[in-house]
């Protein structure tokens, strides 16, 4: 009898990690949506540095400071999928602007 008492309060004790892992995603849109916005927004011929992204994304209420390697990550990833183009720098620095051809491929298929 005193085995199943230990038995029964273990149990409980492994419900309260199961809640603190499955925290709730913030609301609102991702770091890459937030920087191909603010890309497409700037009217830069030669693309958009990384110091002016981290401004355009901190007036629009980004932690910058907080959130500085998701920044960086974002940017690589959508450099790697083709959505930026990196004009100047390697990695995550240098200027960046938007990838004409893969948005030109995007809305073909759209509009047929």
């Amino acid at each position: 009898m005193a085995e199943t008492a230990p038995a029964a309060a273990a149990p409980p004790a492994k419900a309260p990690k199961k809640k603190s892992a499955a925290k709730a995603k913030k609301a609102g849109p991702a770091v890459g949506d937030l920087i191909v916005k603010a890309v497409s927004a700037s009217k830069e011929r030669s693309g958009v540095s990384l110091a002016a992204l981290k401004k355009a994304l901190a007036a629009s209420g980004y932690d910058v400071e907080k959130n500085n390697s998701r920044i960086k990550l974002a940017i690589k990833s959508l450099v790697t999928k083709g959505t930026l183009l990196q004009v100047k720098g390697t990695g995550a620095s240098g200027s960046f602007k938007l990838n004409k051809q893969q948005t030109e491929t995007k809305k073909k298929p759209a509009t047929q």
